[in-house]
C-alpha cells in the first residue's frame, strides 16, 4: 500500500492499522538503543516549552531582543555588525565559532541519518506509512534527534543572547547519542563473539561516528566558557581564566599554563604578575554569601558554625562528595586490569570473551578517570580550604570589633592545652599596615549617639542607639561569657590563635569526606572484589583485620597523649620566647642573655624529648598499619590455598595485592583523618564559643531591645550632653557579681548624681595614680560595663559629629607619619600644616629625610615617646570630630613641649567649638585653660567637680597643693631640636623593611645549615648508615612482592596439592617482618638526626637574636622574630625533615622500580627513561613556578595577620573614631591578596598531578601492551612488573611533589640563615670576664667618649669627658635631642662608641657585655614587664627571698600608693598581664624601679623613670633613692622635673651631644649666663629651686597668685 492510500483511509481504519503496527513493533522498539537519545530529546523539547512559557508568564515576553534576526531581514543577508553583535552576545568570536561548528556538525549528522534511512528504505523497496517507517526503521529516531539538535544549534547561532540551557541540553543529547553508538558499534569490536549492529551502513557509519565525536565530545570539551559575574553590578574587569576556560582546560588545568610559561621567563614570579582573583573567591562575596549563616549579628541561626559553613559552601561540598565517590570507585580499575591481563597470559583467550587490547586501553582510561575526578576533588577541597580561611578570618576579625577587652592578667591555674596557648601570639606582622580609610558617619556600628539608660528599678540595660564599636582597654585581655565563668586568658592571644593555630587545624581537616564517603565505599568495594576473587577466604582476612584494629587505636591514643604533652612543652617554650623577644631590649640592657638562653634551652630540651618519643610512636603506628593488612592478606591466602585448595595464581595474587594496598591506605587515612577531625572539632568549638559566648560591649548584649529615650523624669538629659548620672562602671561582670578575688584586683567607677562635661570647652580629669582617670574615658566610649544605680541613670557621648581619642599609651599604625595623622580623612593641606605646627611636629619632621613620608615602624619604634604622643594628638586634632578625648598626652612630653601643646594646640583655632576632655597629671599647665575640672579619688569615686576654677582651687586643698608643687617643676626650655636627635631612616622613609623573598632555588648555605646539623659532627657516617639501611629497606620491600609472584608461579608447574602453603606463608612472613624492622630502624636513625638538627639550629638562632644589636631590633618587628622561633622552628622540627625523608624514600623507590623494569623488561628501559625524562622536565617547569608562588604565599598571609593584630592592639582608638567599616574593608583587601596567591599555589599542584598521572597511564598501558604482545616473561614476572610500574608512575609524581615541598619548606632555613647573618654585638670571651668581686664601687671615669647609632650614622656624642665618684648622685639635663638617652646607652655599649669608659677602674671595652650590663641597672622611661606574678617580674631567676622583694616595693613607693586599697592592693602573688597591661603607666614605672633596687647595682641610671608618677609617689621614690640605697651606689638621673635633681651632687648639662656645664647645683646657679641658671631663673618658682640647692634668692612670683 502506497503513502496516498494510507493518507486517504478512514480515520478509524488508520487508527486500527497504527495500533496493530504499534503492537507488532513494540518489543523491537523497546529493545533498540537508538530510542534513548530520541526519548531524551523529546523530554528536553517539553522542558524547553515549559521554560519559555514560564519566562513569558514571568516577564511578559520571552527575550524579545533575542528573536532570530533572519525573520526580519531582507534577502540581502546579515551585516558584519550584526554578526559581531551575535558573537559578542555569545561571549566572543571563539565561542561563536564553536557554536557555528556545532550547527554544521548537527546538520551533517541530520543529513547522514536521512541518507542512511533513505538508503535502507530504498534497498528494501518498501513503501509504508510514516508510522510504520518509524517503527520498522529506528534510524528515524536519530533523524528526529538530529533535527532537534540542529534546531537548538541554529537558535544558538542566530539569537543575539541565546539561553545557555539550550546549548547544554543539545550537548547532552549529542553525547548520549555518541554513547549509544559506542555501545552498538565499537564495543562489539572489543569482544570475540559480538559484531557492530550498524556495520551494514559501511562508511556512513564511520562518517557519523567521526562527526558525532567532534560535535558531541570535542566541541563541548574545547569551547570556552562564558564569564558570568557573581555580582552583575560589579563584574571583574579582567576575569580569571578559570572562569572562562574550556572544559578540557579546566579538567586538565591547562589555564595554569600561562603562569608556567611566565615563570620560565623570569627569576621570580611576583604576586602582581599572577592572574586576577575569581570573583567567586573575593572576600566581599564570600562574606555576603556566608555571614547570614554564620555571623550571630546577621540573624544567623543559633547553630554551630560548622553547619553554617556547610550551608554556605553546600555546592562545593556536594561536588566534593560526588567527585570523591567516582574517584574511589575508579581506583579499582588497575586491580581489574591486572587480573584480566594476567589471566589472559595464564590461560589465553579461552577464559574471556573480551580481547586483551580492551584491558590495555582500560588500564589507561581507568586510572585517567580516577586522576581527573581525584584532582577535581582536591581542586574543590583546596578551594573550600581557601574560602574557609577567608570566611573565618574575616568573621573572627569583625566579631573582635564587638568584643569587650578587659585588662585581665593571665590565670595561673592550669587549663586545657588550647587555652594555655592563648596568650601566645604567633604572627609574622612584617609588612606595613595599610592606611585605614576615612571614618564614615554612615557606619552602622559607629555613627549614632551612645546613650545608656535604666528604665526599671532592676537596672535592665536598654540600648538607645549603638555606640562606637568596642575598644580594648589598652591592656591585656580576657573575654568572659556573661552566663559563665570560665578561666580567663589573654583574649588578644586567643583571637590571634583563632586565625592561626585553630584555623590551621580546621583547614587540615578539609578531607573529612574520606571518613564519611571514601572509607565506606572503598572498604565495601574491596570486600566485594576480594570475595569475587578469593571467595569466603576474604572474610577470614577481614576477621583478622577487625581483630587487630584495637592495636592501632591504642597506639593512636598513646600518640595523642604524647602529642598533648609535646604541645604543652612547645607552648612553654614559645611562651618564654615570646616574652623574651617582647622585652628583648630590657634583657640586653640588664645583661640577661645567657640566663635567658639557658632557660629557653631547658624548655627546648624537654620539648625535643617529647618530639623524639612522638616520632618513635608514629613509627610504631606505621608499622602496625603495615602489619595489619599484611596479616589479613596472609590469612586470606593461607585459607584460599591451604584450606580451600584453590590455585593462588599470579593473577589472583597481584590483583588482590593491589586491593590489599587500598585497604592499607584506608587504615593510614582513617587514623590521620580522625585525629585531624578531632583537632578541627576542638578548634571549631573554640571559635564557636568565641562568637556565641564572648563578652561584648553593652551595646551588643541586648541587641534586640528597642531604641528607647531616657525616662521622662530625667529632665537633665540632653542628647548633646557629654556626661553621666547615677552610674557605675566595671571592667568585668564578674567583678560586679563578686566573682573576682582580691588577688585579681577589680575596679568600679562610681558617678553619683550628675556629672556633665562643659561643651565646646576644655575639661580636665585629675586624680592620683591608679584612681581611674582613664576608666572614665573608657566608660564614655562604652568600653566598660554600665551598671545603673537608680531608675533615672544614664550616660551619654554624642557621636553624630564624631569622636576622636588619643590614648595614654600611644597607638600608631606601621605606616607613614602622614597616614597616621590623616587616619583616612581627606587631605587638607592648610589644616594639615596647622596641625603639624600646633602639635609641635613640624620641627620633628625636619629630622627625617623623608619628612612625613617616614614610616614610624612597628609600635612607632622610630619615634620617641613624646613624638608618638604628639602624633596621636595630631590625629585627634586633624579629625573632624566634635568631641576629643585625650588621655594624659602631656605625660610623655617635656615641660617646654607641654607648654607649646597647651598654648598652640589646646588653645588654638583648630579646637574652637570642640569639646575637649583631658586626663592629666600636669595640672599647672592645664588648669588655666580648663573650664571644668573633675577629681577622682583612689577608690574610683568622684571627689570633686566644678565649673568655677577659682572656687575649685580655693575649696580643694589637694588641688592647690598640686598646683603649687608642679609650679616648682620645670625643665630646660628648648628653642629648636638639634640635628643629633635625628634617627637614621632611609630617604624613602622605610624603616621596617619588607621581608626579603629569595629568588631562584634555595641556596646551598641554607641547605648546608640543615645537613650539617642533621649529621652532627659525623655527617659522613650518619648519612652512610642511614642511606644504606634505607636502600636495604627498599630492596626488601620489592623482594616481598617478587616472592609473592614466585609463590604463585609454583601453581603453573605443580599441582596445588604439591605446593607447601605453610612453607611459603612462613617464609613470606619472615621477609615482611625483616622489611618492617629494617624500615623502622632506618627511620629511627633519621629521627635521631632530626632531633639533633632541631636542637642545633634553634640554639644558633637563639644565640644570634640574643646577641643582635639594638639597631637591628629597631628595624625588625618583634612578631617577625617570634615567627622564626615558632613557624620556622616548627618547620625544622617536623615538616622539613618529613619532606626530606619523603623525598629520599620516593627517590629510592623510583630507582628500585626502574631497576625492576631493567631486569624483567630490558626492551622497555628506553621508553621508561623517556617517560621519566618528560616527567622530570614537567617537574622542572612546575618547580620553577611553584617555588616563587609559594614564597609569595608564605608572605601574603603576614599582612592579613599584621592588620588583624594592629587593629586589635588599637581597638579602643578604632572604635572611638568609628573606623570599623574601613578596617573591615582593608581586611577584605588583604585577604583577597592572600587568596589570589593561595588558589594559584594549589592549582599548580593540580597541573603537575594530572600530567604526571597521564604519563604514568601511558607508561602502564605501553608496558601492558609489551607484556601481552611482546616476548613473554611469564605471568608472575609480568604481574610483578605491572605492580612495580604502577607504583613507579605514582612515585615519579611523589618525587616531584616532595622535592617541591622540600624546597618550599627550606624557605624556613633561608629565613633562619638570614637571622644568623645579622649584625651582632661582640661575643663573650674568657679574657673579658671581670674579677669576681667587681665592681666594689660605683666610680665612673669617661674620657673622650663619642658615639653613633650605626657605622655610617651621624655622631650623637662628641668627645665627652667627666668623672663621677662612687656614691655620687648626678642629674643630666638638656633639651630634647641633646644626647641624654644616648649617653646612657653609650655607657652600656648599646651603641657604637669611641673613647674610654672606666667603671670601678676597669675599661668597659675590655669587659664582656653581659658582665658589664649585669652590674649596671638602667630604668627606661617606658618600662617593660612580662606576664606572670609580680614576684616573677622582680626576680625572674628566683635569686631573692620575699623580704628583699617587699623591701624594694616599699622603697619604690608601691605600698604607700595603695594605702587606701585594702585587700585590693598589689602583692608579690598578684598577676601581671602581658606588658603590664592591667597596670597604669605610673605603676609600671614603680615596679621597674623596685626591680632595679633588687639588683643592687653599684651604678643606677634613671632615664626619666618617674615621668608618669604623681607627686606623692615621686617624693617617696626620691626619698628612697637618697636614703635607701647603699652609700657607694652611683645614681645618674636623666631629669624630668628639676625639683628631683636640685639636691644632687652634680648636674650635667648637655647640648648638641656636648657637655656645656658639669658642676654642683650651687656652682651652676652662681654661674652668670649659665644655661642651667637661666633655666632655673626662668622657672615659675625659682626661689624654691634655689633653696633646694642651698642658695637664698628673692622669691619669684607664684604662678597661683592670680587665681
Amino acid at each position: 500500500m502506497d503513502l496516498i492510500s494510507w493518507a486517504t483511509q478512514k480515520p478509524h481504519e488508520l487508527g486500527w492499522r497504527l495500533a496493530a503496527s504499534a503492537n507488532e513493533w513494540q518489543f523491537k522498539i523497546a529493545r533498540d538503543t537508538l530510542v534513548i537519545p530520541f526519548g531524551l530529546a523529546l523530554s528536553l523539547t517539553v522542558f524547553h516549552v515549559i521554560y519559555v512559557l514560564v519566562l513569558t508568564h514571568r516577564h511578559g515576553s520571552y527575550h524579545q531582543t533575542d528573536t532570530p534576526i533572519f525573520a526580519s531581514r531582507s534577502a540581502s543577508g546579515i551585516s558584519f555588525q550584526e554578526i559581531r553583535a551575535r558573537a559578542k552576545g555569545h561571549g566572543g568570536w571563539t565561542i561563536y565559532a564553536f557554536a557555528v561548528g556545532r550547527l554544521i556538525g548537527c546538520i551533517l549528522l541530520f543529513a547522514l541519518s536521512v541518507t542512511t534511512l533513505r538508503r535502507r528504505i530504498s534497498l528494501e523497496s518498501i513503501v509504508a506509512p510514516p508510522a510504520r517507517v518509524i517503527m520498522q526503521y529506528p534510524e528515524t529516531f536519530m533523524v528526529l534527534t538530529y533535527l532537534y539538535s540542529s534546531v537548538c544549534s541554529l537558535a544558538g547561532v542566530v539569537m543575539i543572547k541565546p539561553p545557555r540551557v539550550a546549548a547544554h541540553c543539545n550537548s547532552l543529547v549529542l553525547f548520549v547519542a555518541f554513547g549509544v553508538y559506542l555501545y552498538r558499534d565499537l564495543w562489539p569490536l572489543a569482544t570475540y563473539s559480538e559484531f557492530p549492529k550498524d556495520a551494514n551502513e559501511g562508511l556512513l557509519l564511520w562518517a557519523k561516528l567521526v562527526v558525532l565525536f567532534i560535535t558531541a565530545v570535542l566541541i563541548p570539551l574545547f569551547v570556552p566558557n562564558i564569564y558570568v559575574p557573581m555580582d552583575p553590578k560589579d563584574p571583574m574587569p579582567v576575569p580569571n581564566a578559570e572562569q572562562t576556560c574550556s572544559l578540557f582546560s579546566f579538567i586538565t588545568y591547562g589555564y595554569i599554563g600561562s603562569i608556567i610559561r611566565l615563570s620560565g621567563q623570569m627569576d621570580h614570579l611576583d604576586a602582581e604578575k599572577l592572574p586576577p582573583l575569581c570573583d567567586t573567591d573575593t572576600a566581599k562575596n564570600l562574606v555576603n554569601k556566608s555571614f547570614p549563616h554564620m555571623d550571630p549579628f546577621q540573624k544567623a541561626k543559633s547553630q554551630h558554625i560548622f553547619f553554617g559553613l556547610m550551608r554556605a559552601l553546600r555546592t562545593e561540598y556536594i561536588c566534593m562528595a560526588l567527585t570523591i565517590a567516582v574517584a574511589c570507585t575508579a581506583e579499582f580499575a588497575p586491580a581489574i586490569c591486572i587480573y584480566q591481563i594476567l589471566n589472559y597470559l595464564e590461560h589465553g583467550p579461552s577464559d574471556s570473551n573480551i580481547r586483551p587490547w580492551f584491558w590495555v586501553l582500560f588500564f589507561f582510561l581507568g586510572p585517567t578517570i580516577h586522576t581527573i575526578f581525584w584532582e577535581a576533588y582536591i581542586f574543590l577541597s583546596t578551594r573550600v580550604l581557601v574560602r574557609t580561611e577567608a570566611i573565618l578570618t574575616e568573621l573572627v576579625f569583625e566579631h573582635s570589633l564587638r568584643v569587650r577587652f578587659t585588662a585581665e592578667p593571665m590565670n595561673d591555674d592550669k587549663t586545657d592545652t588550647n587555652q594555655d596557648r592563648d596568650h601566645i601570639t604567633v604572627v609574622d606582622s612584617l609588612d606595613n599596615s595599610s592606611e585605614a580609610p576615612a571614618p564614615s558617619n554612615s557606619d552602622a556600628d559607629s555613627d549614632t549617639t551612645a546613650t545608656m539608660t535604666s528604665t526599671t528599678g532592676k537596672g535592665k540595660l536598654k540600648i538607645a542607639a549603638p555606640t562606637a564599636s568596642p575598644a580594648t582597654v589598652p591592656k591585656v585581655i580576657s573575654a568572659v561569657p556573661p552566663t559563665k565563668n570560665p578561666t580567663k586568658g589573654n583574649l588578644v592571644g586567643k583571637i590571634n590563635n583563632f586565625v592561626t593555630t585553630d584555623l590551621n587545624n580546621i583547614i587540615r581537616a578539609k578531607d573529612f569526606f574520606f571518613l564519611v564517603i571514601n572509607l565506606p565505599i572503598q572498604v565495601t568495594l574491596c570486600m566485594v572484589f576480594l570475595y569475587k576473587l578469593l571467595g569466603w577466604s576474604s572474610f577470614v582476612g577481614l576477621a583478622c583485620m577487625i581483630a587487630l584494629l584495637p592495636a592501632p587505636g591504642y597506639a593512636a591514643r598513646l600518640i595523642q597523649n604524647f602529642q598533648k604533652r609535646k604541645m604543652e612543652k612547645t607552648d612553654a617554650r614559645i611562651q618564654i620566647v615570646a616574652e623574651v623577644v617582647a622585652v628583648l631590649r630590657m634583657v640586653k640592657l640588664f645583661g640577661w642573655e645567657r640566663k635567658m638562653l639557658s632557660k629557653i634551652q631547658t624548655t627546648r630540651d624537654e620539648e625535643l624529648i617529647s618530639i623524639w618519643w612522638l616520632k618513635v610512636l608514629q613509627s610504631f603506628l606505621g608499622a602496625i598499619n603495615s602489619i595489619i593488612p599484611t596479616v589479613a592478606m596472609l590469612a586470606t591466602y593461607a585459607t584460599y590455598a591451604g584450606i580451600m585448595r584453590k590455585e593462588l595464581t599470579p593473577s589472583v595474587i597481584f590483583s588482590s595485592l593491589t586491593v590489599f594496598g587500598l585497604l592499607r591506605d584506608q587504615l593510614y587515612i582513617t587514623s590521620s583523618q580522625i585525629a585531624r577531625a578531632t583537632q578541627a572539632k576542638v578548634s571549631l568549638d573554640r571559635i564557636n564559643a568565641f562568637l556565641k559566648e564572648s563578652e561584648l560591649l553593652d551595646v551588643y548584649i541586648d541587641s534586640g531591645a528597642k531604641t528607647e529615650a531616657p525616662p521622662e523624669n530625667s529632665s537633665s538629659f540632653n542628647k548633646d550632653l557629654v556626661g553621666f548620672k547615677n552610674a557605675s562602671f566595671v571592667w568585668s561582670l564578674d567583678s560586679a557579681e563578686g566573682h573576682v578575688t582580691p588577688s585579681r584586683r577589680f575596679y568600679r567607677l562610681h558617678i553619683r548624681g550628675e556629672l556633665f562635661f562643659k561643651p565646646n570647652r576644655v575639661n580636665l580629669i585629675i586624680g592620683p595614680t591608679g584612681s581611674g582617670k582613664t576608666s572614665m574615658l573608657m566608660a564614655l566610649l562604652g568600653e566598660m560595663h554600665y551598671l545603673p544605680e537608680s531608675i533615672d541613670s544614664w550616660f551619654n557621648l554624642p557621636r553624630e559629629e564624631g569622636v576622636a581619642y588619643a590614648a595614654q599609651e600611644s597607638w600608631v599604625q606601621n605606616e607613614t607619619i602622614r597616614s597616621n595623622i590623616l587616619f583616612g580623612s581627606p587631605y587638607d593641606e592648610t589644616r594639615y600644616k596647622k596641625v603639624l605646627t600646633q602639635c609641635d611636629l613640624d620641627k620633628d619632621l625636619e629630622l627625617f629625610e623623608a619628612g612625613d613620608d617616614t614610616e614610624v615602624g612597628e609600635k612607632g619604634i622610630t619615634l620617641s615617646g613624646g613624638q608618638k604622643a604628639r602624633l596621636t594628638l595630631a590625629r585627634a586634632i586633624y579629625s573632624p570630630a566634635k568631641t576629643i578625648l585625650l588621655d594624659d598626652i602631656l605625660a610623655a612630653l617635656d615641660v617646654h613641649t607641654s607648654k607649646t601643646i597647651v598654648e598652640k594646640c589646646l588653645q588654638g583655632d583648630l579646637v574652637k567649638g570642640r569639646t575637649i576632655i583631658l586626663v592629666t597629671h600636669n595640672i599647672t599647665l592645664a588648669f588655666p585653660i580648663a573650664s571644668f575640672i573633675v577629681t577622682i579619688g583612689q577608690d574610683g569615686t568622684i571627689t570633686g567637680q566644678d565649673n568655677d576654677i577659682g572656687k575649685s582651687m580655693s575649696s580643694n586643698p589637694v588641688l592647690v597643693e598640686a598646683v603649687h608643687r608642679e609650679a616648682e617643676e620645670s625643665e630646660i626650655s628648648v628653642q629648636k631640636i638639634p640635628l643629633l636627635a635625628k634617627k637614621e631612616t632611609p630617604i624613602d622613609g622605610k624603616l621596617i623593611l619588607k621581608e626579603e623573598i629569595t629568588h631562584g632555588r634555595v641556596d646551598w648555605k641554607s641547605l648546608e645549615l640543615f645537613f650539617s646539623a642533621l649529621g652532627g659532627g659525623h655527617s659522613i657516617a650518619f648519612f652512610g648508615i642511614w642511606l644504606s639501611s634505607f636502600v636495604l629497606s627498599c630492596s626488601t620491600n620489592a623482594f616481598t612482592k617478587w616472592f609473592l609472584g614466585y609463590w604463585g608461579s609454583q601453581y603453573e608447574s605443580h599441582d596445588p596439592s604439591e605446593v607447601n602453603v605453610a612453607y611459603y606463608c612462613t617464609l613470606y612472613s619472615l621477609i615482611v617482618l625483616l622489611a618492617i624492622l629494617i624500615s623502622n630502624m632506618s627511620y629511627i636513625i633519621f629521627v635521631s638526626g632530626t632531633v639533633r638538627s632541631s636542637r642545633t639550629i634553634n640554639t644558633l638562632l637563639l644565640e644570634s637574636v640574643l646577641g643582635s644589636t639594638l639597631r637591628w631590633l629597631d628595624e625588625t618587628p618583634t612578631a617577625r622574630i617570634i615567627t622564626r622561633f615558632t613557624q620556622d622552628i616548627q618547620s625544622i622540627d617536623s615538616t622539613l625533615p618529613e619532606e626530606f625523608f619523603g623525598l629520599t624514600a620516593q627517590t629510592l623507590y623510583l630507582i628500585t622500580s626502574l631497576a625492576v623494569v631493567l631486569i624483567f623488561t630490558p626492551f622497555f628501559v628506553a621508553p621508561a627513561l623517556f617517560i621519566a625524562a618528560i616527567g622530570f622536565y614537567l617537574g622542572r617547569l612546575y618547580l620553577k613556578a611553584q617555588l616563587g608562588v609559594t614564597r609569595e604565599k608564605s608572605n601574603a598571609r603576614s599582612p592579613v595577620l599584621a592588620h588583624f593584630t594592629a587593629a586589635i592592639s588599637g581597638i579602643v582608638s578604632v572604635r572611638a573614631y568609628g573606623a570599623q567599616r574601613q578596617f573591615k574593608a582593608e581586611s577584605l583587601h588583604r585577604i583577597d591578596k592572600h587568596t589570589r596567591i593561595a588558589r594559584i599555589t594549589y592549582n599548580l599542584n593540580r597541573w603537575i598531578g594530572v600530567r604526571i598521572d597521564l604519563l604514568g597511564g601511558i607508561f602502564r598501558a605501553g608496558l601492558a601492551t609489551y607484556l601481552i604482545y611482546g616476548r613473554p616473561i611469564g605471568a608472575s614476572n609480568s604481574g610483578f612488573a605491572l605492580n612495580m610500574t604502577t607504583e613507579l608512575c605514582r612515585t615519579l609524581l611523589y618525587v616531584v611533589r616532595y622535592f617541591n615541598d622540600f624546597e618550599i619548606q627550606s624557605n624556613s632555613l633561608e629565613r633562619i640563615q638570614r637571622y644568623l647573618d645579622i649584625d651582632h654585638e661582640p661575643k663573650a670571651t674568657e679574657s673579658g670576664k671581670p674579677p669576681a668581686a667587681w665592681p666594689t664601687s660605683g666610680d665612673l671615669i669617661v674620657e673622650n667618649l663619642s658615639a653613633r647609632y650605626s657605622q655610617n650614622g651621624p655622631v650623637v656624642l662628641h668627645n665627652l669627658s667627666f668623672q663621677i665618684k662612687s656614691g655620687q648622685r648626678v642629674g643630666i639635663v638638656g633639651r630634647t635631642g641633646s644626647g641624654k638617652s644616648s649617653l646612657t646607652l653609650a655607657l652600656l655599649r648599646c651603641i657604637i662608641t669611641e673613647g674610654t669608659v672606666y667603671y670601678d677602674g676597669i675599661k668597659t671595652s675590655d669587659i664582656n657585655l653581659d658582665a658589664l650590663r649585669s652590674k649596671v641597672t638602667i630604668i627606661p622611661q617606658t618600662p617593660e614587664l612580662i606576664s606572670g606574678t609580680l614576684r616573677r617580674n622582680l626576680d625572674p631567676f628566683d635569686q631573692f627571698d620575699d623580704g628583699v622583694l617587699n623591701d624594694a616595693l616599699r622603697a619604690a613607693g608601691l605600698f604607700g600608693l595603695q594605702d587606701e586599697l585594702g585587700e585590693a592592693r598589689i602583692g608579690l602573688d598578684s598577676n601581671i598581664a602581658s606588658a603590664g597591661g592591667n597596670l597604669s603607666v605610673g605603676e609600671k614605672q614603680i615596679l621597674a624601679l623596685a626591680r632595679a633596687m633588687v639588683r643592687g647595682s653599684k651604678l643606677l641610671i634613671l632615664d626619666e623613670a618617674t615621668s608618669a608618677i604623681d607627686h606623692k609617689t615621686d617624693v617617696a621614690i626620691q626619698t628612697a633613692l637618697r636614703y635607701k640605697l647603699d652609700p657607694d651606689v652611683t645614681v645618674i638621673t636623666v631629669a624630668h622635673r628639676l625639683q628631683t635633681i636640685m639636691d644632687v651632687d652634680k648636674i650635667m648639662v648637655l647640648d648638641e651631644g656636648r657637655i656645656v656645664e658639669f658642676d654642683t647645683p650651687s656652682a651652676l646657679l652662681k654661674k652668670d649666663g649659665g644655661l642651667f641658671k637661666l633655666l632655673v631663673d626662668g622657672s615659675a618658682n625659682g626661689a624654691t629651686l634655689y633653696e633646694a640647692a642651698g642658695i637664698t634668692q628673692v622669691t619669684a612670683p607664684s604662678v597661683c597668685s592670680g587665681l
